[in-house]
């Protein structure tokens, strides 16, 4: 069973006028790894960003960046974003046909494999992959936008997927994307959530270091909890 605990503040929200000061506040703040949602305007219904804003990244930061691609036709553009400097690709089950094949081309590449599903995607359509994977994302709101609110029905996907995990002795990580705040955290974590993910409530905040600090404290004081009973 995987037991690490890794907050990703999400870019999304960020001020990109000041974002190397933002990701240094992040840092300083105890923030695990950076998370991109790059979107195309097709597969999701807004625009964000490419290769360049990765690479901008890596010049500033040495953390791992996480890139989740809600775009159609990912296997078009997986080689950029490696090469850009992402050490996480996700991709979704809802858009990649030959899912196997894609997974096997983010290893080839060099990467960490990972595929989300939407929240009206079962856990049981990943049934076939979850052996090869490194990441799991569940979305805890309709991709697109942020600053949404938390789908609740997530908490029962979360410990569904954490059992199926157990039960299959596999070790891949669960991430867990969209609304996520101080009043939800805990009990994410408490579900099995491993990543995270962590935008509004970091990004929008006055002291964005004293965010990411209150954030990653409830993670860890969960999980130091769940050790010692």
């Amino acid at each position: 069973m995987n037991e690490q605990k890794i907050l990703a503040p999400s870019i999304l929200s960020a001020d990109f006028s000041n974002l190397s000061q933002q990701i240094r506040s992040v840092e300083l703040g105890g923030a695990d790894w950076l998370h991109c949602d790059v979107m195309d305007g097709l597969f999701v219904p807004n625009l964000t960003f490419g290769p360049i804003i990765v690479e901008a990244l890596r010049r500033i930061t040495n953390l791992p960046i996480d890139v989740h691609l809600m775009i159609k036709n990912p296997d078009n553009i997986l080689e950029n974003f490696i090469n850009a400097g992402a050490d996480y690709i996700t991709v979704h089950q809802e858009e990649v046909v030959h899912l196997n094949r894609t997974i096997a081309r983010i290893h080839e590449l060099g990467a960490k494999a990972g595929v989300a599903i939407n929240p009206s995607t079962p856990i049981s359509l990943l049934s076939e992959i979850l052996e090869i994977v490194d990441l799991v994302l569940v979305m805890s709101v309709n991709p697109g936008f942020g600053g949404q609110k938390f789908i609740l029905n997530t908490l029962k996907k979360i410990k569904e997927l954490a059992a199926l995990r157990a039960k299959i002795s596999a070790n891949f990580l669960i991430e867990v994307d969209g609304g996520l705040n101080v009043k939800n955290i805990t009990e994410i974590s408490s579900c099995g959530c491993n990543v995270f993910v962590a935008g509004n409530s970091i990004f929008k905040k006055d002291n964005i270091t004293a965010a990411t600090v209150e954030l990653k404290n409830l993670i860890s004081q969960n999980h130091l909890f769940k050790q010692t009973q």
